[in-house]
């Protein structure tokens, strides 16, 4: 599964799941992107799941 960790996530966390491609937004280069063009991104580049703590998320 090809994972995508939010900015509010600790990056750590990718390397607890080794069987999954986890990418953080930072390693994209997405830092400061908001939510509606990194739900876009996210598509456009193949990823399965954002991983987020955004509680606003639905509305985007």
């Amino acid at each position: 599964m090809r994972l995508l960790l939010d900015e509010n996530l600790p990056k750590r966390l990718k390397f607890d799941y080794p069987e999954h491609e986890i990418y953080t937004v930072r390693d994209k280069g997405w830092n400061g992107i908001k939510n509606g063009e990194l739900l876009n991104l996210l598509i456009e580049n193949n990823f399965d799941a954002l991983l987020t703590f955004d509680k606003n998320l639905q509305h985007q």
